[in-house]
């Protein structure tokens, strides 16, 4: 019951943080707030409520109209990563470092061929959304850096 309220708190500050917080750079809306809580989850829940944070944020944000289709990839793919690298290390560098190569490097080249099909959009160059993604995920990252250092050590990994 702790963690799903945890995650459920972390979902709201995300997408209350997205709206407060969410930067027009190029065709994405950089949410650095997204990545920050994704790394904190990570580390405080685990890889599973991390990927569902990532999920389910996108959707909300998406609906609500401060996300745009493309927050679903970047997000989850930085999730994925940053819960797989965090899962055999336990170490917090290792989240962070996830959810950057993760969104920053592999979501935006994912971002590509997706934003062609789902979005119907014109053919880009494969670092076309790297900058935008990069950027927003880097910042996201250094808060993280901050709030985790800030965070007793008692609740990191709360399993």
């Amino acid at each position: 019951m702790r963690k799903m309220t945890l995650l459920a708190m972390y979902i709201a500050i995300c997408v209350i943080g997205a709206s407060v917080v969410s930067i027009p750079v190029g065709v994405a809306k950089i949410a650095p707030i997204q990545h920050m809580m994704t790394i904190i989850c990570t580390v405080t829940l685990g890889p599973i409520p991390a990927i569902i944070q990532a999920v389910i944020t996108s959707v909300i944000r998406l609906f609500i109209g401060t996300g745009t289709l493309l927050a679903i990839p970047g997000s989850v793919i930085g999730a994925v990563v940053a819960a797989l690298l965090f899962q055999w290390t336990k170490k917090r560098g290792f989240a962070i470092a996830g959810e950057v190569i993760g969104t920053g490097v592999i979501a935006s080249l994912v971002a590509v061929p997706y934003s062609i099909v789902v979005m119907n959009a014109p053919a880009a160059s494969a670092l076309f959304f790297m900058p935008s993604f990069l950027l927003s995920t880097v910042t996201g990252a250094v808060l993280a850096v901050a709030m985790l250092k800030a965070l007793p050590t008692r609740y990191i990994a709360l399993r």
